[in-house]
């Protein structure tokens, strides 16, 4: 395909997937079966061939993203429904002090959300930055965008939530190196764009905290233990490093036992890490905690409604992959980039900031500008080069939330914000996020 013809294919198509979505308001998972069925048809694909790469595509991702997001689903609805979010975040302020609240607001957001929804583990701590704004008043952005920044680099760099999990099974990227990365790359992001932004910004804005029942903000008694949720929070992250550590390189150094090493291959599988995380959660934070086994299956089935879209939405997007695989345009783009020098991060972080900017759902944006990197890939790039590219699609996707992100009218609503005001703080936030984020993935990469 000539590079005009390549061209006018790929921002065609970009332009028609925008077009459904925005103008249409088609949801984003039948836009992009109609997008990826329209690229098999410009390419010539034959009838057959169309429909074996729309059934590869679905089921080469579903047939590990469907487990993974279903099972993080669960385990973060018991999570919630036990209080132990709470739990982790009432310690948190309590260990840190006042002085260093908008640290422990960070960190608790970072936390919480790698099992909980963004948005359901914001609408869950909110009251939490509430009481603390009352009780010294000041800004509420103090408390704010620090436990925001921890929640929104959580969200899209380290699994298991949805977004990084879908993208690293679409590049093909090994779970343990994005996790590790992840945390490598998102604590200097949260910093910046949490306590040292919100020191700034919380100068500007004087927003207080609405007037709401505060016995909700005081209901601490009856939470679980915050060691016990540390430890079931940690226990699947934990288990899919040390997979990964044991199966690098540096692992073949060590005189290790091989049935040890088996083990640990089998456990810290996502699939057995999520299951057991699980069972863990189910007993100690449901069953010791005198929930009804009929309690805990309305739990964990409510939950896995919302796992469903995302999960439909993952399967669209290996569509798309696979539809680019499969005409070979993804070959030819890389080639065409590779003449003109362009890195393939800068080209993931510019696909998935451009996709964000112009339809605003950061999951969207992360899949199709991994749908758009995965034919890229090469034989040159590593298993922790493919870790970094998941991350700077994350960077990417994640770059200034205005108003046609449901976040945005989220945040500004809860915090009490005009829309000039949501710009200045939650949309700077998600900036300084991806240009920190895409910055240390450039730096990581010349080690790697």
């Amino acid at each position: 395909m000539a590079t005009s013809l390549l061209f006018f294919a790929i921002v065609f198509h970009i332009a028609l997937l925008l077009v459904l979505i925005l103008k249409l308001r088609l949801h984003a998972f039948l836009s992009l079966l109609i997008v990826s069925i329209s690229i098999g048809l410009f390419s010539g694909l034959s009838p057959d061939d169309l429909m074996n790469a729309i059934k590869n595509g679905m089921g080469g991702t579903l047939g590990f993203v469907a487990l993974v997001v279903g099972l993080g689903a669960m385990f973060g609805a018991i999570l919630e429904k036990s209080g132990g979010a709470q739990a982790l975040a009432h310690f948190l302020l309590k260990r840190f002090g006042e002085k260093r609240t908008d640290q422990a607001l960070m960190l608790t957001g970072f936390l919480v959300a790698i099992p909980v929804f963004f948005d359901v583990a914001f609408i869950l701590l909110v009251p939490i930055i509430y009481a603390i704004q009352r009780k010294t008043g000041k800004s509420l952005l103090l408390y704010g965008i620090p436990l925001l920044a921890g929640l929104a680099i959580t969200h899209s760099f380290i699994p298991p939530t949805p977004g990084p999990i879908a993208v690293a099974d679409i590049l093909g990227a090994n779970l343990g190196w994005v996790i590790i990365f992840g945390f490598i790359i998102g604590l200097p992001a949260a910093i910046l764009s949490g306590p040292v932004f919100a020191r700034y910004i919380s100068k500007k804005i004087q927003i207080t905290a609405p007037e709401i029942n505060e016995a909700a903000d005081e209901n601490t008694g009856n939470l679980p233990s915050v060691l016990g949720v540390v430890l079931i929070l940690l226990t699947p992250i934990l288990l899919i490093v040390i997979k990964t550590l044991l199966e690098s390189p540096w692992a073949s150094s060590l005189n290790t036992d091989a049935l040890f090493i088996q083990l640990f291959i089998i456990l810290g599988h996502p699939f057995s890490a999520l299951i057991l995380a699980n069972l863990l959660a189910w007993y100690f934070l449901g069953i010791r905690r005198s929930y009804s086994r009929e309690d805990l299956l309305k739990i964990s089935s409510s939950s896995l409604e919302p796992a469903g879209l995302i999960i439909l939405l993952t399967g669209a997007g290996g569509v798309f992959k696979q539809m680019l695989v499969d005409t070979q345009i993804g070959e030819q783009m890389a080639l065409f980039f590779s003449d003109m020098g362009l890195s393939i991060f800068v080209f993931a972080f510019i696909s998935a900031a451009l996709v964000r900017l112009l339809q605003g759902s950061a999951t969207v944006a992360m899949i199709t500008a991994a749908g758009l990197t995965a034919p890229m890939i090469g034989l040159d790039v590593n298993e922790m080069q493919k870790a970094l590219l998941v991350l700077a699609i994350a960077s990417g996707a994640t770059i200034f939330s205005h108003v046609n992100d449901s976040g945005f009218w989220l945040v500004g609503k809860y915090l009490g914000l005009s829309e000039k005001q949501t710009f200045s703080s939650w949309t700077v936030m998600t900036g300084i996020i991806a240009f920190t984020g895409f910055i240390m993935v450039l730096i990581l990469s010349l080690f790697v």
